[in-house]
């Protein structure tokens, strides 16, 4: 850390890891992608947020890490503006997995669940064993650590940027349609295992999906975005039996009145 770094934040008091107080964000005065946004994700649960495309989702998620900043109103990460955080410390607080994964195709699999380790100045023995426990714990066989992103399938490639995201344990985890790409059985697949990864993990993750059946199954909480708004929130419990309009267009959308059996 340099003597111009703020120092690490204090732990916050409350259960509230990301907050957005009013927040709008705009391209330009006649080009407004998000309105009023007022929202919180909690410790340890899985806030997915659930909307079709160009409803404001992936904007939302891009303003926790500060890849976008605020037009109006604030984002807090961990009781602090996002806008008082240093940008490269504030993101490597928080692991990101995005569809396309976006590994580096000329690292080795080691190298690319280890970067940020590595960035951060772990010596290479400790990054060694933290990248062979990643593998183990997203499914996959460490021998595969010398392989490179074209030797994978698209699910392995998946857990591999999933382990990266997860490498230095950053108390928050942003995925943008993680498996969006993905043939429908290695989704279903996925989507287990990152049940099973979350029970044991317990991060604060900040979930994007146009998916219900994905909303449903995943998270502990759904906001449901509509035209850069947020049209409500709910438990995928009181999602099923919500009077709303828009909801009833989704839940007929997808057929999902007895989606929630894996809940």
């Amino acid at each position: 850390m340099t003597i111009s770094d703020p120092p690490d934040p204090t732990p916050a008091t409350n259960d509230i890891a990301i907050e957005f107080r009013d927040v709008s964000y705009r391209l330009d005065s006649s080009r407004q992608l998000l309105h009023h946004l007022n929202l919180v994700a909690r410790r340890g649960e899985t806030l997915v947020l659930l909307g079709r495309s160009g409803s404001g989702k992936t904007t939302t998620l891009k303003l926790i890490n500060r890849l976008l900043e605020p037009s109006e109103g604030e984002v807090l990460v961990e009781d602090r503006a996002t806008t008082a955080w240093d940008p490269i410390r504030l993101r490597r607080h928080i692991g990101y997995v995005i569809q396309e994964i976006g590994l580096f195709p000329h690292f080795s699999v080691e190298r690319n669940v280890g970067l940020v380790p590595s960035v951060e100045g772990w010596p290479p023995e400790r990054i060694r064993e933290r990248v062979r426990e990643l593998l183990l714990l997203v499914g996959l066989d460490p021998q595969l650590a010398a392989r490179y992103p074209r030797q994978l399938s698209g699910g392995q490639r998946q857990r591999v940027g999933v382990a990266r995201a997860l490498a230095a344990d950053p108390p928050i985890l942003l995925m943008d349609e993680p498996f969006g790409a993905l043939d429908p059985i290695t989704r279903a697949e996925i989507q287990r295992e990152f049940l099973e990864l979350q029970r044991r993990l317990k991060k604060t993750v900040v979930f994007v999906t146009h998916d219900l059946r994905e909303a449903l199954l995943l998270g502990s909480r759904i906001g449901l975005f509509e035209a850069g708004r947020l049209a409500g929130e709910y438990t995928p419990e009181t999602f099923l039996h919500a009077p709303e309009p828009l909801v009833a267009q989704y839940l007929t959308a997808f057929g999902a009145g007895d989606t929630l059996t894996q809940h």
